[in-house]
Parts: C-alpha cells; structure tokens; sequence
C-alpha cells in the first residue's frame, strides 16, 4: 500500500492564489461600478441633457438655435414671473437667515432651556409637503379665516402669503446648514478676546460671524434655490402673482408647448448653478475652525440671553405648530369657520374627485421602494467609490453624477424625465406612467444628500479591513455584507429615513411624471385643492405629516437601539 502524498505548497503557490483572487475580485467590482456609472448616465445625465436640447428645438423637433430663449425673454409675461422669483426669494432670504442664525445660536451657543424641544419643532416643517403651509394660512389669514382682520386690508393671496408660506418652507434647511456651522468653536479664540477687552457684542462679529461665514452664505444660496424653484406655495396661495415655478407648468401642462417649457426649465436652472457654483468656491477656500490643539468652545450662562432667545425660539416654535396644528384641525371640522363641528367626512377621499386614498397608498408604495431600493444603490456605488480600486473614469463619473442632483431643482429633472421618457423612439419609453419611473425620479432627484452621507461615513471606517479581507481571501462583498454594513448601519437608517420623508413630501419633481394610476398623495393634495376640496387637502397633507414623523420616530428608536448596544453587537 502506498503511503499518502503529502502536499508542500510553497508561499509562492498561496501569494499567486491570492493575487488572482484579487484580480478577479477587483474586476468584478469594476465592472458593477461601470453599470452603476452607466444606471447613473442614463437617469441623471441624459435626462437634463435631453431637457436643455429641447430649448433650442422647435415644437415639431428641428433645431432652431436660440430661437425659443429670445421669444420667451421678449414675453413680458415671462419678464414679470423672473423678477417676482427672484424679488420673492430676496424677502424671504433676509427674513429667514436673521432668524435661522439667531436660532442656530440659541440652540449651539447658549445655556438656554428645552433647545433640543425647540429643534425638534423647527425641523418639523420637513415631514410636510410644501403646499400645507400655503393651506393652513389660507385657513388663517383667507377670505374666511379666523384672523383675517390681522392683514388690515391686505390680501393673503400674493406676495405675502407666499414669503410667510415660504418661510415655513425653508427655515429648516437653512437651519441644519447654520446648526453645523456653528457647533464647533475653539474656545481660544473667545479667551483671548476677552482678555483684551471685547465685549460679548464686539466677539459675536469678529469672530462668530467670520468663522460662521460658510454657513451662512450656503444657507442663504439653499433658500434662494429653493424658493425659486418652489412649486407648491405659489400654486396654492399666490393669487395673480406670476413665478418661474408656475410658468414651466403652465407652458408644460397648460399649453403642451415643451420648447417653451424646456426654456423656463433652463432659466430655474441658472439659480441652482450659481449656488453650487458659489458653494463650491467658498469650500476651497474655507480653512478648518477646529484643529488638533483647538478647546471646545463650551457657553456660560448668560440669563438675559437665554430669555431672549427663548422668546425668540418660542415664538418661531408656536408660528410652525400654528401652521402644522390649523391644518390638523381643518381636517376633522365641517365647515370652517362657519360650523365647527367635527367630522371624518374629509378623509373620505373616494367620494372626492380624483384618486382617493389610492393616492396614498401610491405615496407609501413610492417611499417604501424608493427607500428600499435607494438605499442600497446609493451604499452600493458609495462603497465600490471608496473601498474598491475602480477604474479612474468610471470613479470620476459616479462622482460628477453624484454632486450633480444638488444643482437641478426637481421640477427641472422632472421635465428631463417628461422629454426623455415619453419619446416612443426611447428605448426606456415603456418605463414611462409606471411606478418604475416615479421612483428612479425620486431616487435622483435626492441622490446627492444620501451620497455625501454615505461617503462620508465610509471613509471613516478603515481601509485596512479590506486589505486583510483580502489577504484571507475573502471577497470584496462578503467584506461588505460581513463588516462594513453592520458598521454603517446608523448612517444607512439616515438615508433611509431621509429618502423615505423626502419621497412623501416630493412634488415638483413627479408632478409631470404621474398618471391617473399612480397619482401620489402631495399632488392629490394640489388636485382637492384646486378642486375647491381644500378640507380633504388638508387632511391628506395631514396623513403625510403623520406618516413622516411615525416612520421617523421609528428610525430614530432604532438608531438609538444601535447605538446603546455599541459597536460590539454590529460586528457579531
């Protein structure tokens, strides 16, 4: 009987086995990255390609130059809706930055009392869509409201309603930007001031602001963006007041003229780009306020400070619950103001024109996919972008792809959609009135926030343990699934909370995409209102404040649950 061969494999044997697991794994993950890169082409790049080829397009798709631009800017209609965009988003920049900053201040830089009560409120107004507020002031401030005789003569149907809608709109965004901007501060700075003399009103200038400069431009740009672009106040309660926002629907909509469309779309652009633009050169030239030797800043009681702002504070906390809480209410009283009685009979939306509680459940289908699906494409592309030796061209694509949906409003990719989509040429064109279509949109529409969080998270895990991953031969997505999930989870429930609010509350960027059958509650909400069934609107936007905040609360439990048990239970 012969005795067992026994194998010497010598180190040279197991470095080439590995390296050819490494080549082998490192192409698979170039070639996943490369059909990510081109899913990001195809639903972000060439739509808003194809939306700015229709501007210089006629109706019947011969190229005419600049033809359309130069009719639309020779419309004085066109003229006035421009100037009230831009008037409008002025007002509302220079009444909102003030009272953000000092918001920001009270809750970072003070001792006062129930700041995280406070924040909670002013965020808030992110969970509704921005049609509710434009309804609760019509409610308040309309031809029947309560306070109606607070205007003294004035309308709230114009200029007015639509900065205090606006306001409610895009307090929030600009307060998480100067929140960030001024949670960190090097207490240094603060001592030396005050061993030379100056006083607390003289620091607040000269190093405060200074170093709070970032966020307070960027602030200022996200609110300007967002006001121009804004869809939902100016259609509820604007009155005769003309803006860009309600003249690409229009000319969409309305007219079906899709040159002219395409061309209002161009010009809601221009606001965006400059933003990006600016933000992007405030960020090279941006310097760190913290370094290693930095102290943390840490605030002393002031008690005449803290009732100030306190007073402040409530004040903007009681302007947003009166708003969330007016249309709360209108949703269960018969007939405001005249019988006050309550009743369920506005959430009986079937009887009501338009798609009823299918809307919805078309909301919860849409955020659900979008969240389910979003998330993973979105950590997916983030982790290959970080963690994996992509080709340089495909990492340079998903990261011009990735920063571009911060500069296109939705309305704006919801038009590229609309050119791209319904062309029976399309290859895609099947994807067009289907669910399919409204989540992809959503998806990009928001890409960017859910991106930037996820990069940022990722790079804070270290690179070694994919190094070692490999050198035990493991591949690169049992590293992904084994290790780095369990260490992202938090982050993935940020996504995943953001993407599931923001698609509840989307409408400028699905309102040229739906169909009878896939009508989503934000735009059912603008369909009742229209149709003069503004209780039942208001009950829906209710629904979808509800809705928000439940899933909210629920992701939030369980990123506290994550993070009380540490990081020893997600590494198990």
């Amino acid at each position: 009987m012969k005795p067992a061969v026994k194998h010497h494999y010598s180190p040279l044997f197991f470095l080439r086995s590995t390296n050819v697991l490494r080549s082998t794994d490192e192409l698979a993950a170039s070639w996943i990255a490369a059909a990510l890169a081109l899913a990001l082409l195809i639903f972000i790049g060439w739509p808003l390609m194809t939306m700015l080829m229709m501007t210089v397009k006629s109706a019947d798709h011969h190229y005419i130059g600049l033809a359309n631009w130069s009719a639309m800017v020779a419309e004085p209609r066109l003229r006035d809706a421009t100037w009230n965009s831009v008037l409008l988003a002025v007002v509302t920049v220079c009444t909102v930055l003030p009272i953000a900053l000092a918001f920001a201040f009270a809750i970072t830089r003070t001792t006062m009392v129930w700041r995280n009560f406070f924040r909670v409120i002013a965020l808030a107004p992110m969970l509704a869509p921005s049609l509710m507020p434009a309804i609760s002031l019509v409610y308040l401030f309309g031809n029947q409201g309560l306070l109606k005789g607070w205007m003294g003569g004035s309308s709230i149907y114009g200029s007015i309603g639509i900065v205090m809608g606006e306001i409610f709109y895009t307090f929030p965004h600009a307060l998480l930007i100067l929140i960030a901007a001024l949670s960190m501060a090097d207490a240094r700075l603060y001592e030396a001031a005050e061993s030379l003399g100056a006083s607390k009103l003289r620091r607040f200038w000269t190093i405060t602001l200074p170093n709070a400069r970032y966020g307070i431009v960027s602030a200022g740009m996200v609110v300007f963006t967002l006001v121009v672009t804004d869809f939902g106040v100016p259609k509820v309660i604007g009155g005769q007041i003309n803006v860009l926002a309600l003249e690409a629907y229009k000319q969409v909509i309305g007219q079906q003229n899709f040159s002219k469309g395409a061309v209002v779309g161009g010009m809601l652009l221009l606001p965006a780009v400059l933003s990006f633009a600016v933000e992007q050169w405030l960020s090279r030239h941006k310097s760190a306020n913290m370094t290693g030797r930095s102290v943390v800043y840490k605030p002393s009681r002031n008690w005449l400070r803290d009732v100030v702002l306190f007073v402040l504070c409530a004040a903007v906390s009681i302007f947003v619950l009166a708003l969330l809480g007016v249309a709360g209410a209108a949703s269960f009283i018969k007939l405001w103001p005249y019988d006050m009685s309550l009743t369920w009979s506005h959430f009986d939306f079937d009887q009501l024109d338009g798609s009823g509680w299918q809307a919805f459940r078309n909301s919860m289908q849409l955020a659900f996919w979008t969240t389910l699906f979003g998330t993973s494409f979105i950590f997916i592309t983030a982790y290959l972008l970080i963690k994996m030796p992509v080709p340089r061209a495909v990492a340079t694509t998903i990261r011009s792809l990735a920063i571009l949906p911060m500069a296109v409003p939705g309305m704006v990719l919801g038009l590229g959609y609309i050119f791209l989509f319904n062309d029976p040429v399309n290859p895609l064109h099947r994807l067009y009135g289907t669910m399919a279509i409204l989540v992809i949109a959503t998806i990009a529409h928001f890409y960017t926030t859910a991106h930037l969080t996820m990069v940022t998270t990722l790079r804070q895990i270290d690179a070694e343990i994919e190094a070692v991953a490999r050198s035990l031969r493991r591949p690169w997505w049992f590293t992904m699934v084994r290790v780095t999930i369990p260490m992202s989870l938090p982050a993935l429930l940020d996504v995943a909370r953001y993407l599931f609010v923001s698609s509840m509350t989307t409408v400028s960027c699905v309102i040229f995409l739906y169909t009878p059958d896939t009508v989503l509650a934000g735009v059912a909400v603008l369909n009742m209102d229209d149709a003069g069934d503004t209780a039942s609107a208001a009950a829906m936007a209710s629904l979808i404040v509800v809705s928000s905040l439940l899933v909210t609360l629920l992701m939030n439990s369980a990123g506290r649950w994550l993070n009380r048990h540490g990081q020893a239970w997600r590494l198990t």
